[in-house]
C-alpha cells in the first residue's frame, strides 16, 4: 500500500521543481473507503431502482458494467496500443491520450492525485497506478538518463523516504517515433516489499507516469503479468 498511500500531487510538484522546474505543489492526499478502509469507484452505470429487485436488478447491473468496459476499451483508432489480449482488460482514455492493459479482476479505485488506479482487492500491493502532470518538456530525455529519471522518481514519488529503495534496472524504447523510460526497483517496508515496474513519457505537453507491482513473495508468479501491463503502456496525440 505505501506506493499508494504517498502525497502523488505533493511529490510530483517536488519532483519537477528539481528535474524540470516546471510545476507547482497542491496539497491531495489518497481517499480510501469501503472494505477495509478502501472505497471501490465503479465505472458502471447507475444503479436501478431498489424497487427493481432479483434477477433483474442483477441484469441491470451486469449490463452498465459490460457497457462501461466496452466504452473504456473502444479503440480510437486502428493504432490503439492496448490491444484485447486474454486475461487483460483494456483502458484507453482519450481525454489525457493514454492506454493500457491490467489483469483481469483488478477493480477500478479513486484515489485523489492519481489520474487511474486499478488493483486486486486481495492482494492490494498488486496495483497499477497512471498519473499525469503539466510540463514545458517535450522529450522523457530532456531531464536526463533512464537511470537519473527513474533513482530521482522513485526517491521523491514512487517510495516515502522511510521506504528502502534500489533500482533494478533501467532503460529508454522506442514507440512509434516516442522515447519512453522503463525500470524495476524495489521499495523495501518494515513489514512488507514491494517490486515493481515504472513507464514514462512525455506527449500532449505532459509527463506520463504508469507504475504497477506486487509483493516481492508474489513476484515472481506476477512478474510476467507486469510486465505486460508496462509494455502495454503507450500514449496517443489529442
Amino acid at each position: 500500500m505505501a506506493a499508494l498511500q504517498t502525497s502523488p500531487a505533493i511529490q510530483r510538484a517536488l519532483f519537477f521543481s528539481s528535474i524540470c522546474s516546471s510545476s507547482s505543489q497542491h496539497h491531495q492526499h489518497a481517499v480510501f473507503k469501503g472494505r477495509k478502509g478502501v472505497q471501490f469507484q465503479f465505472r458502471a452505470e447507475a444503479s436501478p431502482p431498489a424497487h427493481q429487485d432479483g434477477p433483474r436488478r442483477r441484469q441491470i447491473l451486469v449490463a452498465g458494467a459490460i457497457a462501461t468496459s466496452i466504452s473504456l476499451s473502444l479503440p480510437e483508432s486502428a493504432s490503439f496500443a492496448a490491444e484485447a489480449k486474454k486475461g487483460f482488460q483494456a483502458v484507453n482514455d482519450r481525454n489525457n491520450g493514454y492506454s493500457f492493459l491490467y489483469p483481469f479482476g483488478w477493480q477500478e479505485v479513486v484515489i485523489q492525485g492519481q489520474d487511474k488506479v486499478f488493483k486486486d482487492v486481495i492482494e492490494p500491493l498488486e496495483s497499477v497506478s497512471v498519473n499525469t502532470i503539466a510540463t514545458n518538456k517535450e522529450d522523457v530525455r530532456d531531464l536526463g538518463s533512464p537511470q537519473e529519471v527513474a533513482e530521482a522518481l522513485i526517491r521523491k514519488v514512487l517510495a516515502p523516504a522511510s521506504q528502502k529503495t534500489k533500482l533494478v534496472e533501467a532503460a529508454e524504447h522506442d514507440v512509434d517515433g516516442k522515447a519512453y523510460y522503463t525500470f524495476e526497483f524495489i521499495a523495501q517496508a518494515p513489514n512488507f516489499t514491494r517490486h515493481a515496474l515504472g513507464a514514462i513519457t512525455i506527449g500532449n505537453g505532459k509527463f506520463y507516469t504508469l507504475t504497477t507491482g506486487a509483493n516481492e513473495r508474489r513476484w515472481e508468479k506476477m512478474k510476467d503479468k507486469l510486465h505486460t501491463v508496462i509494455d502495454s503502456f503507450k500514449i496517443f496525440v489529442v
